[in-house]
């Protein structure tokens, strides 16, 4: 059976290319469940949702988002029978939420959103607003319904035993890992410099004897702004790191500040323009260098830690927790990294960047590599330990090596038995049709049928 709580996140609205759509579709009702209505336009602004994130779904795939969209009118209406709330802050704060992530896409520009969609974004938050209000009702529904599953080590050996043997996945090699990371940090010698180079622009600019722009065109390490004059555009209150947005909240149009300090650098930021909570500012950014001397002492440092690992002067997780980066994700997991293709901990090796493959391929279970450098997403340079926690050879799945992945596989079929059978209990109590063009999708023929029982 197909898993339908995963299909319920289909329905997460979008409201991209909806009148678009509106205007291709001819209309119909494909189904009725209770006193609510499903059009045909409903499903096919899903599937168009799903086709953007996953091009190669199939037209089959509208089953399964009827399915969903049914499942969800059931978990409304029994919210509402059971008094279920949604609080009229918690819609407005979602709405806000959403709308300022579509803004902040268009460079919030209003005007553009506006042109997009064809209308106003009160306008687009009221269409938006009951659908919303649904959806959050059947989340808390649905979170209702499934909490309390739970499930045994035997169910998890039955789920096991009822896989067919010739089924069974061929597991590739695995590894668990766990890291300690840090990134190199200039000197002071390389702050100093960086700190002067920008209170230079910084009087060149007040004495009228340079240009903001011309300056942060050639000069600015945020290339990205830099390449237009230094200019970020209009932003909301928490788009930039604190010490730059407790400065550029403050100044007057066209006020010039004095020197920010940032986890990025210098920062010399001036103000365009302010509309409401919005602020419209440019800047130029000296980033202090980091030097091969400064990689070098880091790479050491780092493997000192190691050393002391090795020989049990300090835990592995203590150490993440004294010496660890806090922005790296795993450091509020201990360290242990999580693999962002499954989102497990386990990784085939074929999923490791080379670099960590051939630092961990020679390596005991409980041994920590040798420092590895790498970048980050932003190109900074970045230094790593890797610890290794397991490991496992290509094998066929089994209880023994691979429990903990097939308790999560039965706990989600469960899950989805009890989710099933909870709708085919209510819809003794509440009518449902569909049209016959749907009437032979997986799930929906076995509530149709039941209701014939």
């Amino acid at each position: 059976m197909r898993y339908l709580l995963t299909l319920l996140v289909i329905t997460a609205f979008a409201i991209s290319g909806s009148a678009q759509l509106q205007s291709k579709v001819i209309d119909k009702v494909v189904a009725k469940v209770g006193s609510e209505y499903i059009l045909l336009s409903d499903v096919e602004k899903q599937y168009a949702y799903i086709k953007q994130s996953q091009p190669s779904a199939v037209p089959e795939s509208k089953c399964e988002v009827l399915e969903s969209i049914i499942a969800q009118k059931m978990m409304v209406h029994q919210a509402k029978l059971d008094s279920i709330a949604v609080g009229d802050d918690e819609v407005e704060a979602q709405l806000t939420f959403r709308i300022d992530n579509i803004l902040g896409q268009m460079g919030n520009d209003e005007a553009f959103f506006e042109d997009y969609y064809g209308q106003s974004i009160e306008e687009v938050k009221e269409g938006m607003r009951e659908e919303l209000r649904n959806q959050l009702l059947s989340e808390r529904m649905q979170s209702q319904i499934i909490n309390s599953v739970n499930i045994r080590p035997e169910e998890v050996k039955a789920f096991y035993e009822s896989i067919p043997k010739d089924s069974l996945p061929l597991l590739n090699a695995e590894v668990e890992l766990a890291e300690i990371v840090i990134k190199p940090e200039a000197s002071d010698a390389s702050k100093d410099e960086a700190y002067e180079r920008l209170l230079k622009y910084r009087q060149m600019i007040v004495n009228d004897s340079a240009d903001f722009a011309e300056l942060a065109l050639k000069f600015s390490d945020d290339l990205g702004s830099g390449s237009k004059g230094g200019e970020l555009g209009w932003t909301k209150r928490g788009s930039f790191v604190p010490e730059f947005e407790a400065v550029a909240y403050n100044l007057a149009d066209n006020e010039i500040s004095e020197i920010v300090k940032s986890e990025f650098g210098y920062h010399l930021i001036q103000a365009l323009g302010r509309r409401g909570n919005l602020i419209k500012t440019r800047h130029i950014l000296i980033t202090p260098e980091v030097t091969e001397a400064d990689l070098e002492r880091t790479k050491m440092f780092l493997d000192s830690i190691g050393n002391l690992i090795m020989q049990d002067s300090i835990s592995f997780s203590a150490a993440v927790k004294k010496y660890g980066n806090e922005k790296v994700e795993s450091y509020n997991n201990n360290g242990r990294m999580t693999n962002p293709q499954t989102n497990t901990t386990f990784y085939s090796t074929n999923d490791l960047p080379p670099e960590i493959y051939f630092a961990i391929e020679d390596l005991e279970v409980g041994d920590v590599s040798a420092p590895i450098e790498y970048q980050d997403r932003k190109g900074d340079p970045m230094f790593r330990i890797v610890l290794l926690e397991s490991k496992t050879k290509p094998h066929i799945a089994n209880l023994k090596q691979d429990y903990s992945r097939l308790r999560e596989f039965a706990i989600e079929s469960k899950k989805n038995e009890y989710f099933n059978e909870w709708i085919i209990s209510k819809l003794n109590s509440t009518y449902m049709e569909v049209d016959s063009s749907f009437s032979d999708c997986g799930n929906i023929s076995g509530w149709l049928a039941s209701q014939e029982q």
